[in-house]
């Protein structure tokens, strides 16, 4: 796994096995003691004891990419690799349908150089007709010999109706193997852009996005930016953890707390680019996270981690999980007066 774009494939050798060891350490308590702060504990709302409000009636929905969300959530990355890997998408496939909510798939990487699916294709469309894909691919790809074609594959395999960029430096330098020739990525970013016919979602993958990194990709035309800031897993952590040699096992952990935090991430680049689409992932954990992620900025909250072992074992137990951060984001609306997302985004909050 790419940071939280690839945490499930299957065993066996080269990114394939680095892939399942990602999953395993990702899943492990051992790695929560080296995460950031999001910055999301810092922040509480002021608590409105006359809400006026009918639970039930308040309106949750929101649009993305030309469809209806029931809430505004995303089912952030999670998965990119064969055979374990298809059971997991399958799962939150089935659940974004069931709750409509948006769903992106980890980088396809695997599944674009013919060495297994994951689940990544259409069947995906088939099983949540109703709600917005999003694919997936490396930014350190499209300067190694990927493409419009590949990502047009990408894009084409799913029936998506956006294409993520993952952008994962940290994780590349500290990773043995790791892709370290960046440049040119922008420039790649803007002929997608131009060319692919569909939205580029450009995110991190844990260390966060600046205000002043988003400004350079307005410019170029991106129009979705997910901060996917500090605070969730750690890839220096998790690079540290597979790490075989003490010199670059301390390296890695030099950086484990290493990012913007989401919830600084999230205010200055929507304080910097008014008009993009701001996607607040990165330690999202529980609806009222994701409360906090509106109320900073965000249009949508995107989960990825905390939903994982429950994706694991069913579409149930991950639409179960989902229901709850939905549950909880409706109560921190009826707890602040607020019917509706924008007025949610006008809460206020504690000094």
């Amino acid at each position: 796994m790419k940071a939280d774009e690839d945490i499930v494939t299957s065993a066996g050798s080269g990114i394939g096995s680095r892939k399942n060891d990602h999953l395993d350490i990702v899943l492990s308590p051992r790695l929560a003691a080296r995460q950031a702060g999001t910055g999301f504990d810092a922040i509480s709302f002021e608590h409105v004891a006359l809400p006026e409000l009918d639970f039930a009636a308040i309106d949750l929905s929101t649009r993305f990419l030309g469809r209806r969300l029931a809430a505004p959530l995303l089912i952030s990355s999670m998965t990119g690799g064969p055979e374990r890997a298809a059971k997991i998408n399958a799962h939150l496939s089935e659940a974004a349908q069931e709750l409509k909510i948006a769903f992106a798939v980890g980088s396809q990487r695997i599944a674009l150089e013919g060495r297994g699916a994951g689940g990544l294709d259409r069947s995906l469309r088939a099983r949540a007709p109703d709600v917005a894909i999003l694919a997936n691919i490396g930014a350190a790809q499209l300067v190694s010999g990927y493409g419009r074609d590949e990502a047009r594959r990408a894009v084409d395999m799913l029936e998506a109706d956006a294409l993520i960029v993952h952008l994962n430096p940290l994780q590349e330098a500290v990773q043995a193997g790791g892709d370290r020739n960046w440049r040119g990525v922008l420039d790649a970013i803007e002929r997608l852009v131009r060319d692919l016919g569909v939205p580029i979602v450009v995110k991190e993958v844990g260390a966060g996005i600046s205000a002043t990194v988003a400004l350079r990709l307005a410019a170029v035309g991106v129009t979705i930016v997910d901060v996917a800031g500090a605070g969730g897993t750690s890839w220096a952590a998790v690079e540290a953890e597979r790490a075989t040699d003490a010199a670059a096992r301390e390296t890695a952990l030099l950086f484990a707390d290493w990012g913007i935090p989401t919830a600084t991430a999230i205010r200055t680049v929507r304080a910097a680019c008014p008009d993009l689409c701001l996607i607040g992932s990165g330690g999202i954990r529980s609806g009222l996270d994701a409360a906090k992620a509106i109320r900073l900025g965000a249009d949508l909250a995107g989960q990825a981690a905390a939903g994982l072992a429950s994706a694991e074992q069913s579409a149930e137990a991950a639409t179960a999980h989902f229901s709850k951060v939905v549950e909880e984001l409706r109560i921190a609306c009826f707890c602040t007066g607020s019917a509706d997302l924008a007025a949610l985004r006008r809460a206020p909050l504690l000094a």
